[in-house]
């Protein structure tokens, strides 16, 4: 009888020490860290967090990831993806969108890759007139298509191949204007601080 108890214990004081060592202590010493100051990356605007919930309502994570990987592991860097993504760049990021498949190319640095609104618009609108081997949708639904000489309003974006007398304008609407600021705010060119750093 006596040596369940002292089963008992034992095991219960196994549990509570390795609760304590693998998951508490590595808690106390990471909550004293500024983690915002180690990321490269700044807090989202409003308008980028709008977009992003847009890229989430539209699938956009399905095919593309957001994450660089190592040159050990493949040839991001060789296609200009920029440097190989840390933890840190994801400390505003919730819920993290690193997403499983690249049937498109990466989006982590397409803010620095493409940082024009013009053909973010265009290739949202129909990603063929800029790339035309491009198998992704188009998201004509987030504009309003007008023809008229002139821009109807301000913002408007001409589409390629519009006419002098017949041009034709695609005007953004909130979320894709939303979903814009998102992409375009997605830059990991920066390098981010060391915890040693921060704490000083």
């Amino acid at each position: 009888m006596n040596k369940a108890y002292l089963f008992a214990f034992g095991s219960t004081s196994t549990i509570a020490l390795s609760v304590f060592l693998f998951v508490l202590l590595p808690r106390i010493q990471v909550a004293s860290i500024d983690q915002a100051g180690l990321s490269a990356q700044a807090p989202y605007t409003p308008a980028e967090l709008r977009g992003r919930q847009v890229y989430i309502e539209n699938g956009c994570v399905y095919c593309h990831s957001q994450q660089v990987r190592d040159p050990s592991i493949g040839a991001d860097q060789a296609f200009g993806w920029g440097r190989p993504s840390l933890p840190s760049d994801y400390i505003y990021d919730k819920p993290h969108l690193l997403g499983t498949m690249r049937t498109g190319p990466d989006l982590s640095n397409i803010g620095v890759r493409q940082p024009s609104r013009v053909w973010q618009h265009l290739h949202l609108y129909n990603p063929r007139a800029l790339v035309a081997w491009s198998i992704m949708p188009g998201f004509s639904f987030l504009y309003e298509v007008k023809t008229s000489k002139e821009s109807p309003k301000e913002g408007a974006i001409q589409l390629p191949g519009s006419s002098d007398q017949t041009s034709r304008w695609i005007i953004p609407s909130q979320k894709a204007e939303d979903l814009v600021s998102y992409l375009t705010s997605l830059k990991r060119d920066g390098e981010p601080k060391k915890a040693s750093e921060v704490a000083k």
